[in-house]
């Protein structure tokens, strides 16, 4: 039951009072897991499979409401903006239209009052805070182009041109910082209730990120781009009963030799702060891990491939010594060889 399939009278479900209902309906139902699909923001094709980051949560899913509680915002101005009420399905270029307009209202208001708590989440989110909250203030200030087409300065992270910028867009980039942390701050309440009903929340991790995401501006050596920072191979999947001509994903692959001799430091970063947003979280196309299908970016559809050799148990075994014991649900979907089914039993 994914948060956007909740009611919500603002055009999408949110982290509200409907999520805290639904939570008493799983306890009365006797349910002890609530699993939800990724909580970033969408990207291409409004996917959560597409998303800008692999750590911020979507916008989208701040409750109105409990902004106006907190007299952020006024019930009227919310209900002044038009809203797509068809139940049945999300009007994403609506909400695209509207919500930032609000949520900015909302800001605007914070921006009044000294908050401690807020100062206290950029610091302790920093090591990705920082990097995301600029590369959407800089995406904005180009009017949502990929990164890939910004100046060249900008999309190589020149120093200078980017101290200039962060000055420039100083506000833009705490507008951005002050919707994690309502985000991030209304997740947390609605996870704690959750626990306190003895229900636990499983998460859903996409293995790949988007092409043009914070995550692949920020560290372009964690994924396999050319000197230009286009990606040279691509994810998909081969031709099969479901696909004549495979599936054409699109998301950068990952250099999985940097990432060893980095100790896998992204995806620890990543995988950490997972577990403290679930308490169990499933990571798609886990089969990914033991080996995964490179489609040359040239190619038009996924016929053409090669299977890569993964990172396999050594990356399970880094998980392990950094992290501990995680909980962590292997998604079974793809073309299952011993190899991986060998994976899936040495990783437990």
């Amino acid at each position: 039951m994914h948060i956007s399939s909740l009611p919500g009278k603002y055009g999408i479900g949110t982290f509200g009072r409907e999520a805290f209902s639904f939570v008493d309906f799983l306890k009365k139902s006797g349910q002890t897991y609530w699993k939800v699909l990724p909580l970033n923001p969408t990207g291409f094709g409004n996917s959560p499979y597409q998303s800008c980051s692999a750590h911020a949560l979507n916008p989208y899913f701040i409750d109105l409401d409990l902004l106006c509680n907190e007299n952020l915002l006024d019930k009227n101005i919310c209900d002044s903006f038009s809203w797509d009420l068809n139940f049945s399905k999300i009007n994403y270029e609506n909400l695209f239209q509207n919500r930032f307009a609000v949520l900015k209202i909302a800001f605007e208001n914070f921006k009044k009052s000294h908050n401690a708590n807020f100062e206290e989440f950029i610091l302790k989110n920093y090591s990705w805070l920082e990097n995301y909250s600029v590369f959407m203030a800089i995406k904005k200030h180009f009017g949502k182009i990929s990164f890939q087409k910004w100046p060249l300065d900008l999309i190589f992270q020149e120093k200078s041109s980017l101290d200039e910028i962060k000055i420039k867009l100083k506000d833009d980039i705490d507008f951005f910082n002050f919707l994690q942390f309502k985000a991030y701050s209304q997740w947390e309440s609605l996870k704690i209730y959750a626990n306190s009903q003895n229900i636990k929340i499983i998460g859903d991790l996409p293995i790949y990120v988007g092409l043009d995401s914070a995550d692949v501006w920020g560290a372009p050596k964690n994924f396999l781009l050319d000197k230009n920072l286009n990606p040279i191979c691509v994810a998909g999947c081969p031709p099969d009963s479901f696909s004549e001509k495979g599936q054409l994903w699109g998301n950068p692959l990952y250099d999985w030799e940097y990432l060893k001799k980095n100790e896998y430091k992204w995806w620890i970063d990543r995988l950490k702060n997972a577990a403290l947003l679930f308490d169990v979280f499933r990571i798609d196309h886990f089969r990914g891990f033991d080996s995964y299908y490179a489609i040359d970016s040239k190619e038009t559809d996924a016929s053409n491939g090669n299977w890569e050799k993964g990172p396999g148990i050594d990356f399970f075994n880094a998980v392990k010594e950094k992290l501990g014991s995680v909980s962590i649900i292997a998604e079974d979907l793809g073309f299952l060889t011993d190899s991986v089914m060998n994976l899936l039993e040495k990783t437990g």
